[in-house]
């Protein structure tokens, strides 16, 4: 974004903006009281900006409009991920998608107003790239992470099942005997 198209809240140093955004979620805290803690840092760090009611009150909108925007993505994914029947696991892969895919129409429309130029447009598909790969990156993960679960748990489930066979041979019971119980143990329909 051009330095002149740029709010007061934009053109503050990072560490300063993120301390806003922590004051703005705080809900004991006003808007009036982070602008004045802002402005105050700002006075200790000799910054020529100076927030105004206005300048705050836009910024806390707009972090209200993105919290919204995140709370349906996260309600519409749960939706989907409920008929679909997804694993627990993949939520977090569902949810960066359904969030990428908001961002992605998002930014057509913003596109589309001509509020994106052409020099800030490409930095904004490298970061939806970014975020492509990184979906790619989560749901890889957490598919291996299905798999290591299931694997263990089968593992453990036939170590118990063979204990259980071991127990029931040590307890006299004959061969067909123990087999039917290792088998229950397994959830194995008993022959």
């Amino acid at each position: 974004m051009p330095k002149e198209h740029q709010s007061s809240i934009d053109r503050l140093p990072d560490n300063i903006r993120e301390r806003l955004q922590d004051l703005l979620r705080d809900p004991h805290i006003t808007q009036k009281d982070a602008r004045e803690k802002i402005n105050a840092i700002l006075d200790e760090t000799d910054h020529p900006e100076r927030l105004s009611k206005s300048a705050v009150n836009r910024y806390y909108q707009k972090m209200k409009e993105a919290g919204a925007k995140l709370r349906q993505s996260r309600e519409v994914a749960e939706m989907w991920i409920g008929k679909l029947g997804a694993a627990p696991q993949g939520k977090v892969g569902h949810l960066v998608n359904e969030i990428l895919r908001t961002l992605s129409f998002d930014m057509a429309l913003v596109l589309q107003e001509g509020k994106l130029d052409e020099k800030s447009a490409p930095a904004v598909v490298k970061m939806l790239k970014g975020l492509s790969l990184t979906m790619m990156r989560l749901e890889k993960a957490a598919s291996e992470n299905v798999k290591r679960e299931e694997e263990i748990r089968k593992r453990a489930l036939e170590e118990a099942a063979d204990r259980v066979g071991e127990a029931a041979t040590q307890m006299g019971q004959d061969k067909e005997q123990a087999d039917f119980w290792r088998k229950k143990v397994l959830g194995m329909e008993a022959l």
